[in-house]
């Protein structure tokens, strides 16, 4: 998934960003609400962890644009308030879903999680295509029954894969939904990526490449 979180405490922002990437996520920061409404106009998320007091441009305000846009992109409003009252006022915004701050970060995955699943079209938890199976609540991959070790990013990749259901995936989608807004365009990580995964996938090659197109499973 590509997350944005939307959080002046840059620590906290920093801390949530690394331990979502750590489970697979492509995750972009932004520590105010200009800086956010910013990147939500470049970039396509699938959800937006979203602190309600925001600098510059409030959260609220951040909340009520976007569900008057109609996108697809899911909201996680954060507060340091968990009153009924301000959970009650944060989903009449248009949030989809609210967590009072502190918080334990295996819930704001789980509910990340969640919402990624509504961002989409419904898909069940375990994916399978040919004989590899990727669960996709465990973050774990299986060819023919065999546990398969990969990477982050391979995992993110393979993922993308899976979930296009054989149609074409191109190099820049790949960069869209597995890497974050920092990568370079021009850069060979993909192909880097590519050549791993299908060094773990096994024999026969599963992955196609097409030529000027992309790649698909």
């Amino acid at each position: 998934m590509r997350i944005l979180v939307a959080e002046d405490e840059r620590f906290l922002a920093d801390l949530v960003a690394e331990g979502l990437r750590k489970e697979a996520m492509a995750v972009d920061v932004a520590y105010d609400g200009a800086a956010a409404l910013e990147r939500l106009g470049v970039n396509d998320y699938d959800v937006l962890v979203l602190d309600r007091d925001l600098p510059r441009v409030h959260g609220d305000d951040i909340c009520r644009e976007l569900a008057q846009q109609g996108g697809r992109v899911r909201i996680l409003m954060l507060t340091a308030s968990g009153t009924v009252h301000d959970r009650v006022s944060g989903l009449n915004l248009g949030a989809d879903d609210y967590l009072a701050k502190p918080f334990a970060f295996s819930e704001l995955v789980a509910r990340i999680n969640a919402l990624g699943r509504r961002a989409g079209p419904p898909l069940p938890p375990v994916l399978e295509r040919g004989d590899i199976t990727l669960d996709t609540g465990r973050r774990q991959a299986f060819r023919d029954g065999h546990y398969l070790p990969l990477s982050r990013k391979e995992y993110a990749v393979l993922e993308v894969l899976m979930r296009a259901r054989g149609t074409v995936v191109s190099t820049e989608e790949l960069l869209e939904r597995a890497w974050d807004e920092h990568t370079d365009p021009f850069t060979t990580v993909v192909k880097v990526t590519m050549s791993k995964l299908r060094s773990k996938l096994g024999d026969p090659p599963v992955i196609v490449t097409v030529p000027g197109s992309g790649y698909r499973l």
